[in-house]
């Protein structure tokens, strides 16, 4: 698991990802390349982003942003 910091700081690079390219579509695999993280912080991450509503999981098993349709 990460450090406190450290997993606020992952979670503003993400959002600021999201936020910067519309239309991000990402797997847990893809996002375990593109920023280098282990399953188990990713998936901490992105069930902190799930959570309020940020990010939303999809049938097609892929993270995209929750307002995004």
């Amino acid at each position: 698991m990460l450090p406190t910091d450290t997993h606020t700081d992952w979670l503003q690079l993400i959002r600021a990802e999201y936020l910067e390219v519309p239309g991000l579509c990402l797997t847990r695999e893809q996002a375990q390349r593109l920023w280098g993280l282990d399953a188990v912080a990713l998936e901490a991450l992105f069930a902190a982003l799930v959570d309020v509503k940020f990010l939303r999981y999809t049938r097609q098993k892929t993270f995209v942003r929750a307002d995004d349709r």
